[in-house]
């Protein structure tokens, strides 16, 4: 019996995978499609953009130069904090230079301070020999038909197969086959539109306009990609999804949305998507939970949906496992719904905000004119940067202090050690600035599932010490001299007490053998 299922071999259930097994737990992967390769996770088709916060995970785990190699991005040695790039809200770019970095909370120079661009292809060769290496196993071409769970245990059915596991984790898409069958509530709004994506030889291709085009009857996009376009027409989402689009459809409503007789001459590669917006009501039932899009979905505008999925696996990997070796302290597991599910709602709110702004109607034309004068101001642009790039998430973890339930900032140490490259075993970090190691008894007592490192920061942000989840997120910020009694309450919050405390890395797991070959404890 593996400790946990995961069916769904993307971005979102291959980062789930390699969170637990790093912290070792045995893991297996059920993937419904034969083949890892496809034309829709190259690019142009499949083309994505990482936030900085996801582009931060992946720095974290010390894949950012493997990222940014699979990507074709020089990662550079640029720290600042100037953004290189904002994206769009409904069609609008923004410009970067007008950012108030000044206006953005606690950012100090990281080498993941940006996005990156990439395609799904790129993130997914990525993640699957990261899993790969810590010892995950991935099954394809096996369909997942039926799921059984009762206290103990989770039995799920691919074929012939059955998969006894612990517990099962859906990260299946936004047709989630494990949401249905664990029957989970899944409610939110219809469609008001048909989006599509094609690769397709246009014979007069300067009729078209370059970039975001809203039209009295939609919008479409042209990119600097040979052949690519993309249209969103607002039919109510009537399109039938279940059929492929014809040549003789994509240019008729090619040549509505644009108000052209633009001639399409052949189709190479096209997929559709509407705006639903739906979100399950809870993640977890039993023993299944969701991630991904099979816990929530929205249209993909501003680019959210990647990030969004890959934010719940870097939230819910750590705190599985604590459960899987019966060290989690109580609630912990409950405490993946409770931070996540309101950062899904926000995501569908903005997919639905941008829709309605560039709905074709009077009262669109109204209302995007607003918008766009509000978003041509430093603090409108700002706004929408911290939105897009994950720095204004904050969960609510019963402090006062700004700074907790943040991701933590890439604090330095005067000898250079940075915090980053302290996770990349997945442990949570504590960070002493005080230098007089008065929290180091408490971290010991609480085996290696914390490394505990002392000395002065180059930038402590006015904060003397600070307890880092193993996501990234602060649980905790001291003064200069830190509160032994508080500190205590939190590690036990997050970590469990001392005395519950079992061995981590079994002995004898590839992810023991990681942790053993990883720096040393400090």
């Amino acid at each position: 019996m593996h400790d946990v299922v995961i069916v769904g071999a993307g971005p979102v259930g291959l980062l789930l995978a390699g969170e637990l097994a790093v912290a070792g737990c045995s893991v297996l992967v059920l993937e419904r499609e034969a083949e890892p390769r496809s034309p829709f996770k190259a690019n142009p088709v499949g083309l994505r953009g990482l936030s900085a916060a996801s582009v931060e995970m992946f720095y974290r785990r010390g894949m950012l130069p493997a990222l940014s190699k699979a990507s074709g991005v020089d990662p550079g040695t640029d720290e600042s904090s100037a953004p290189r790039a904002v994206g769009h809200f409904a069609g609008m770019m923004l410009d970067p230079a007008d950012v108030d970095v000044t206006a953005l909370p606690f950012r100090l120079p990281s080498p993941a301070l940006h996005g990156v661009l990439t395609s799904l292809e790129a993130v997914e060769s990525v993640l699957s020999e990261r899993a790969v290496r810590l010892g995950v196993e991935i099954v394809r071409g096996a369909a997942v038909s039926a799921i059984a769970q009762d206290e103990q245990s989770v039995v799920v059915r691919a074929g012939a197969e059955e998969y006894p596991a612990r517990w099962v984790i859906g990260c299946d898409g936004g047709r989630s086959t494990v949401r249905g069958l664990a029957g989970f509530d899944f409610v939110g709004t219809e469609p008001q539109l048909t989006g599509y994506v094609a690769l397709a030889t246009i014979a007069d291709p300067e009729k078209l306009n370059p970039g975001f085009n809203p039209t009295p009857t939609g919008m479409y996009l042209r990119t600097p990609a040979k052949d690519y376009i993309g249209m969103m027409d607002f039919d109510g989402g009537a399109f039938d999804r279940a059929r492929q689009p014809t040549l003789d459809h994509l240019q008729t409503v090619l040549r509505r949305i644009s108000g052209t007789d633009v001639t399409l001459t052949d189709v190479h590669l096209t997929s559709t998507f509407t705006d639903r917006a739906m979100q399950a009501t809870t993640y977890r039932q039993g023993r299944v939970l969701l991630a991904g899009d099979a816990a929530h979905i929205h249209s993909p505008l501003g680019a959210q949906g990647l990030n969004l999925g890959l934010g719940d696996a870097m939230n819910l990997g750590w705190k599985l496992a604590a459960t899987v070796h019966g060290s989690a302290p109580d609630g912990l597991l409950d405490t993946y719904t409770r931070e996540r599910h309101p950062i899904g709602a926000w995501a569908l709110d903005w997919s639905r905000a941008q829709a309605a702004v560039m709905r074709p109607d009077p009262y669109r034309r109204a209302v995007q004119q607003v918008v766009r004068d509000l978003l041509g101001t430093r603090d409108g642009t700002t706004y929408v940067f911290e939105k897009l790039s994950g720095s204004s998430i904050r969960y609510d973890l019963g402090s006062e202090h700004p700074l907790v339930g943040r991701s933590a900032p890439e604090f330095r140490l005067e000898d250079g050690t940075r915090l980053g490259e302290l996770m990349h075993d997945g442990r949570g970090v504590v960070l002493d600035f005080t230098g007089d190691r008065s929290l180091h008894d408490s971290v010991m007592l609480r085996d290696r599932r914390i490394r505990y490192v002392a000395g002065p920061a180059r930038d402590d942000l006015g904060s003397g010490a600070v307890l880092v989840r193993p996501d990234g997120v602060v649980a905790w910020v001291g003064d200069r001299d830190p509160d032994r009694v508080e500190f205590e309450r939190a590690t036990g919050q997050w970590f469990g007490s001392p005395a519950s405390r079992k061995p981590l890395y079994p002995s004898g797991s590839v992810a023991a053998g990681h942790f053993l070959s990883s720096a040393g404890f400090r």
